[in-house]
């Protein structure tokens, strides 16, 4: 017979704490940005609850107690995941709950929201499971739901968050009539919850319970919990729901007044007597009782709690999302079909560290491109710093720094996970002789740019003449990549994507270009407009034509409209080799006002050319096609590089004229003037027939 207490004390319950891993906070992030956006709809989720331990301090030697609290980690979005085996939600020590989450867009929607209105929801839940006539589902798990209300700020990576764990404040409660004594651990089952009776072994189930008791005494009725409270009187949270259930349940001939408990805890088992104040209560009598279980701050008091985790985070791993934060937002509500990944993912290679090169890094950065690759053969001038935002007064000292390698030492120094390259090369151009002692290091030259446009997915032009862009032109024609071109002028400039073969450009002309429609053929290289091959256009200038001279804003607008051409046909389902179009509605590209068609681009159209015009600030949107006597695309410049690309190399260099025969440029003017002396005869014989 149990040892009768010296007086009746009310039982009283621990509540749960909630401990909450970065790895939540992590998981949460990725799934606001990429998947939730906008919604605060409930979402399922899991936690944990351990056991209660008693730890020996290493400096007194005193025990002290240490109770376990609801564990969320990333596992908790797994809703289905069981922490065991199938069919159970215990291992060894670890028990599962079901919950669920409320994010809210703003932290005034998180501070006004009706929290009394949402812990009562699930307590009425757990009131129609204790009522219900069915009963066959009910388990620990199922009576002790919780609630997580939270706010993510993630620009500084705060959390701020409230947990309720509901539980029915029965009226009258229970009471303690005999004292807590140590046990030993009852059974091998690793149920959570298990029913005993007498000294059988044989457990039951929560569910079962009007079954298994059945016919057992009153004074035999047992029930063992794992419990996660370490006080030595006061049983765990979970174990109120559950004395509401055994206490009105349908099920139940009589309802439960009166019953035996042991909690298992770490390494040991405490056990006593309870009895429910004011004795039994019949169905019709019982009422729901209100609903309380909201987490107390660290304070002490009723209120959110914060998490910060940014002194937490690496500073690169910070970095890493806020790069993304903003990119991400478009998809939320603006652009949800922007792919993000296949910008990230895209490797760009600049030729040119210089102004332009400097401009387009920095854009790209912004989109979120993580591989730049930068080649320049010149080093920092005392002039370049205010005008290349990469490079400061210090770089120009002693000679000025290689420019390719400071400039992606500042990208890195901008944002560390950006994976920046710094290459010095010269590229050799035509009309720029090549000395004999330098063959093989044009050899060389040449073999390093080929492998680095066969690393990257696209290619930038933007070197300060016209003939440095020659070979890249070729090189990105043969390997069929995809060629941003940027030129400026005085208070002009072009940005141009360079065509690949298409399955229309297989005809042996080009196929004609309508206005207004977009042009299906292959699209033009920076030469096809070309009557001459390109030359020497560096040597006998004077020094207002060796400096860029040109309106200091003008750099900037024509990098930034270089890398949104790039982003464009990127989201393009035919990427480079995206129609040219420029007849786009000037209303949103998801949504246009008028009857053209809507571009196949989420971002809008995608043209071939796109000529500014900073005196009057305006832009032209051009369509070229390629052309058969090109010497940047042609066929044959293409079959002559595959053939031998440095002996091609060499001559063009070697030889001004060499291009042009190659092409059949040089037979251009013959044809011209034939042409002209043709048609000078027409009109001599026009004006005869007139006489």
């Amino acid at each position: 017979m149990a040892a009768q207490t010296q007086a009746v004390t009310p039982l009283q319950f621990l509540p749960l704490s909630t401990s909450i891993s970065p790895s939540f906070w992590h998981r949460l992030t990725d799934l606001k940005l990429h998947h939730l956006k906008l919604s605060d709809d409930p979402m399922p989720i899991c936690g944990w609850f351990g056991r209660g331990k008693q730890v020996k301090d290493r400096v007194t030697g005193e025990s002290v107690a240490i109770s376990a609290g609801l564990e969320l980690d990333t596992a908790s979005f797994d809703a289905e995941t069981d922490v065991g085996a199938s069919n159970t939600t215990v291992v060894i020590d670890r028990v599962r709950l079901r919950g669920v989450l409320r994010n809210f867009n703003t932290i005034e929607e998180f501070k006004n929201c009706d929290k009394a209105k949402l812990l009562d929801e699930l307590g009425e839940q757990i009131w129609q499971q204790a009522t219900s006539a069915s009963s066959s589902s009910v388990t620990l798990e199922s009576l002790n739901p919780f609630l997580l209300i939270t706010f993510a700020d993630l620009k500084k990576y705060r959390y701020y968050y409230w947990c309720g764990l509901p539980a029915l404040a029965q009226k009258p409660g229970w009471e303690i009539v005999a004292d807590w004594r140590e046990v030993s651990l009852p059974g091998t089952s690793t149920a959570p919850l298990h029913l005993l009776r007498g000294d059988e072994t044989e457990t039951g189930a929560l569910a079962d319970a009007a079954a298994f008791w059945a016919n057992t005494p009153a004074d035999e009725r047992r029930i063992v919990l794992s419990d996660p409270s370490a006080h030595p009187s006061a049983p765990g949270w979970p174990l109120r729901n559950v004395l509401l259930f055994l206490s009105i349940t349908p099920t139940l001939t009589q309802p439960i007044t009166s019953l035996a408990i042991t909690l298992v805890r770490d390494g040991q088992a405490i056990s006593t007597r309870i009895r429910r104040q004011g004795g039994a209560e019949t169905k019709e009598e019982a009422k729901r009782p209100g609903t309380v279980g909201w987490e107390k701050n660290e304070k002490g008091k009723l209120g959110p709690r914060m998490a910060d985790l940014g002194p937490l985070i690496d500073p690169t791993r910070l970095a890493d999302q806020a790069v993304d934060l903003n990119l991400q937002l478009m998809r939320w509500r603006v652009m949800p079909s922007l792919d993000l990944e296949k910008v990230k993912s895209t490797r760009c290679l600049l030729l040119g560290a210089g102004t332009l090169g400097c401009y387009v890094a920095r854009t790209l950065m912004a989109w979120g491109v993580r591989k730049i690759t930068l080649i320049d053969s010149s080093t920092v001038s005392f002039s370049n710093p205010v005008r290349q935002p990469l490079f400061e007064f210090e770089d120009s000292l002693n000679g000025g720094k290689p420019k390719a390698q400071t400039a992606a030492a500042a990208l890195k120094r901008i944002y560390p996970g950006v994976d920046a390259t710094g290459i010095s090369l010269s590229i050799p151009m035509p009309g720029h002789p090549i000395p004999p002692t330098a063959q093989d290091a044009v050899r060389q030259d040449l073999a390093t740019l080929e492998r680095l446009v066969d690393e990257h997915d696209v290619v930038y032009l933007l070197m300060d003449s016209r003939e440095s862009r020659w070979l890249p032109t070729v090189i990105g024609a043969a390997k069929g990549k995809l060629v941003m071109n940027a030129a400026l002028g005085f208070d002009t400039f072009l940005v141009m994507r360079h065509g690949l073969p298409t399955e229309e450009s297989a005809a042996s002309t080009p196929a004609e270009i309508v206005p207004g429609a977009p042009y299906r053929g292959q699209l033009g290289c920076y030469y096809c407009n070309d009557v001459v091959a390109p030359m020497d256009s560096l040597s006998d200038r004077t020094l207002d034509q060796m400096c860029t001279v040109t309106r200091p804003g003008i750099a900037s607008i024509a990098s930034s409209t270089a890398v949104e051409l790039m982003v464009s046909i990127l989201q393009h389902p035919q990427g480079a080799l995206a129609p040219s179009d420029i007849t786009a509605s000037k209303a949103s590209p998801a949504a246009p006002s008028s009857g053209l068609p809507s571009p196949a681009s989420p971002l809008g159209v995608v043209p071939h050319q796109i000529r500014g015009f900073l005196a009057n600030f305006e832009n032209l949107k051009i369509t070229g096609h390629t052309y058969e006597r090109c010497t940047g695309c042609s066929k044959a410049i293409l079959e002559a590089y595959r053939t031998n690309a440095f002996d091609l190399v060499r001559q063009s260099c070697e030889d001004a004229k060499y291009l042009e025969r190659l092409t059949g440029l040089d037979k251009l003017e013959e044809e011209t003037e034939a042409l002209l002396a043709e048609g000078l005869d027409w009109d001599e014989e026009d004006e005869e027939a007139e006489l």
